[in-house]
């Protein structure tokens, strides 16, 4: 048995502080689906679990860094010490472009998280399935799809029964979310099932440089959870230095004609490198067998949608990037829609497997009442015409998952990661 530790020594010190909200009634969260305008050494002990993306140099020897942190550190792990509120969160604003929120260096926060959970075993090593290196003229974008399974639904709904409860506790296992961020350093970073978004993932990830938008779902399982913290929904986090927020729409998904209980969020972004425009979204489909259609329809209205989006845009053939909880194998009705979708997408694990048509094994695999699943439900599609896969990270093995699957102690959720590396591809007026 490990054991929980809300925070590390120096952590606990700290006085606990409210970020500070506008209020909002229930009704309005439920309704707010409106349009809107180097590698690092992690826990796991190998150098090589990220690909070559060196980190700004530390200004403070690894001895030292507690101390010198600085006044914004303190107010993060202030934020990140607080326990889940045993009241629904109230509404916040979206993170605002240009924040004036304090930096803190990911370096630091990465050593910090170790130090939290020194206790629980390592994440399992990953590697990196790599096609080819980035150029200085056109650097790659790292993308990450991860369904980070909501505290509501993992402590009193999704039934876990090999998964020990101390193991959910959320004073811990935000640092073990947050650790799997740090490790990798997405540029984008899109997550399913966020129910504590206000209280801990856009000031963690504002603190980090990163700009985001949230749609929760209109009528959230979490909400029947009694002690939840809001509604979950989908989230998306972009690198500010990287990126500028053109425009972002908020998105209702319908099947056979009705407005459903999914949602997306598309994001319209320039690259601040090399000046051209892409979309990205971030969705979660129906989830439970016998709902095959119901996705499908879905997935045809999410790519209607995208397709009216895209054709408004002022600049011609922006490339488009979709990551999701699709909740469907690859033989599902869904996935063959976005496969021989008008808009030119691929699947970026299935284009850089050894057969080129192959997706991953699995990306869930989890022991409930019902019996023991292993799934490939979660996918980053890409359009082929504007983007090169170079990347993707492979799955863990079933030994280093080990016999009581996800989550677990060693792993926040019952869904795996997935992170992409891509490239825009060359046009010929720009090579000139």
């Amino acid at each position: 048995m490990y054991p929980v530790r809300r925070c590390s020594s120096h952590l606990a010190a700290l006085c606990l502080s409210s970020l500070g909200s506008a209020p909002t009634s229930a009704a309005e969260l439920k309704h707010g689906l409106s349009l809107t305008s180097g590698p690092s050494v992690s826990r796991c002990g190998r150098a090589s679990c990220t690909a070559p993306r060196p980190l700004k140099p530390s200004r403070s020897s690894p001895s030292l860094h507690v101390s010198q942190m600085g006044s914004s550190s303190v107010r993060f792990f202030t934020t990140l010490a607080q326990p889940m509120s045993s009241t629904p969160l109230e509404h916040t604003h979206p993170d605002a472009e240009g924040s004036d929120q304090e930096q803190v260096e990911p370096e630091a926060l990465l050593r910090e998280c170790e130090e939290v959970l020194r206790a629980r075993p390592p994440r399992p090593h990953r590697d990196f399935v790599r096609t080819r290196a980035s150029a200085a003229h056109n650097p790659q974008i790292r993308v990450m799809q991860w369904n980070i399974l909501a505290q509501a639904l993992g402590e009193g709904k999704d039934g876990f029964i090999r998964c020990p409860m101390e193991a959910l506790n959320w004073a811990e296992r935000k640092y073990l979310i947050l650790e799997e961020i740090l490790t990798y350093r997405p540029d984008i970073v899109c997550l399913q099932e966020v129910d504590h978004y206000y209280d801990t993932f856009q000031p963690m990830m504002s603190s980090l440089g990163y700009q985001s938008s949230f749609c929760p779902k209109p009528f959230s399982p979490c909400l029947d959870v009694r002690g939840n913290n809001g509604p979950d929904g989908c989230a998306l986090f972009f690198s500010r230095e990287r990126f500028r927020l053109l425009g972002v729409h908020h998105l209702r998904l319908s099947a056979l004609a009705l407005k459903t209980n999914q949602v997306a969020v598309a994001a319209t972004l320039q690259c601040q490198v090399t000046g051209r425009a892409l979309c990205v979204v971030v969705t979660h489909l129906k989830a439970r067998s016998g709902w095959e259609s119901f996705r499908g329809a879905q997935g045809a209205n999410l790519l209607q949608q995208l397709e009216t989006i895209l054709s408004a845009q002022q600049e011609a053939a922006v490339p488009l990037m979709v990551c999701g909880d699709f909740n469907a194998e690859p033989g599902e009705e869904v996935y063959r829609r976005f496969l021989n979708s008008p808009l030119g997408l691929d699947s970026a694990y299935r284009a850089l497997s050894a057969d080129a048509v192959t997706e991953p094994s699995y990306t869930t695999w989890k022991i409930r009442p019902s019996g023991e699943s292993r799934a490939t439900l979660d996918y980053v599609w890409y359009s082929h015409h504007g983007f090169t896969a170079d990347a993707v990270l492979s799955m863990p093995t079933e030994e280093q998952i080990g016999p009581d699957r996800l989550p677990s102690y060693h792993y926040p959720s019952d869904h795996l990661s997935l992170v992409c590396d891509f490239s825009f591809i060359q046009e010929p007026h720009r090579l000139m």
